[in-house]
């Protein structure tokens, strides 16, 4: 299928689940616990189930962190599919700072060669594809379901985007600063005389190395293939590199254990 139909059906997915995410989001809901009924599962929910309705007129399968399950021995055998998460970003959402996204990506032979993050509360759409670019725009609030990819892209920002004057910017989890990337922002101060730190959540860290907010985005601590895959997409179809701690190659994805090694955004 041509890869401009699955980036624009993509692009559709997120930005209807971001819709239903703010339905519960703008409810005034509080959490104690992330129970069976609880508005954070039901938004992540809903997000899934308009996600699957929209893709599951494309010719791939989908595995979602709602439907990690899928045994290995099958998965092996996907040559495309579908890497979803529909709701980056748990404690952001009870925490209520908006910094929670959509993440859809399309792999291909364990790479991720398409991908496209939704920030509901921004209205922020990352979206980038081999063979088209990676690009940022700011959706309008009167936006129609019928999607022209041509027109998005005339009103993006292509990525990476000249931030000019620019000190050396390292960007981390709100959630998950470890003692290992404190000690590597250590390290880099006795490289750079300034560095200046941006704290924020979800698959936006890996958005602000793509379009060139930040210089690095070191994460030494643990993250599942739907939190990275979209974002690696973006940032490498950007000029970035999203590089294994271990192998300093890139990610890859489809293992069989689901879980990220430590990596670097760059």
């Amino acid at each position: 299928m041509d890869i401009k139909q699955l980036l624009t059906k993509a692009i559709e997915a997120s930005l209807l689940a971001g819709d239903e995410i703010l339905k519960v989001y703008n409810t005034g809901f509080e959490v104690e616990q992330k129970a069976d009924n609880s508005p954070l599962t039901i938004a992540d929910k809903n997000a899934h189930d308009t996600i699957c309705d929209i893709l599951k007129v494309m010719p791939y399968p989908i595995l979602s962190e709602e439907g990690k399950n899928i045994e290995y021995s099958e998965r092996k055998e996907w040559d495309y599919f579908w890497m979803v998460d529909p709701l980056d970003g748990t404690k952001e959402f009870i925490k209520r700072n908006g910094e929670f996204t959509v993440n859809i990506a399309l792999i291909h032979k364990q790479k991720s060669i398409l991908g496209v993050i939704y920030i509901p509360v921004t209205r922020m759409l990352y979206f980038a594809a081999q063979g088209i670019g990676s690009f940022k725009l700011k959706i309008p609030t009167n936006y129609t379901t019928s999607i022209n990819l041509s027109d998005l892209i005339n009103q993006s920002q292509k990525l990476p985007i000249e931030h000019p004057n620019r000190k050396f910017t390292v960007v981390a989890s709100r959630s998950h600063l470890s003692e290992e990337t404190q000690m590597f922002v250590d390290g880099l101060k006795t490289i750079h005389k300034v560095i200046e730190f941006i704290s924020t959540g979800s698959s936006i860290k890996l958005c602000l190395v793509a379009e060139g907010a930040a210089d690095v985005y070191p994460r030494f601590a643990p993250t599942m293939e739907w939190d990275t895959a979209a974002g690696q997409a973006i940032c490498e179809i950007a000029g970035k590199s999203v590089v294994d701690y271990d192998t300093n190659n890139a990610l890859l994805y489809n293992k069989e254990n689901l879980l990220n090694r430590w990596f670097s955004v760059i």
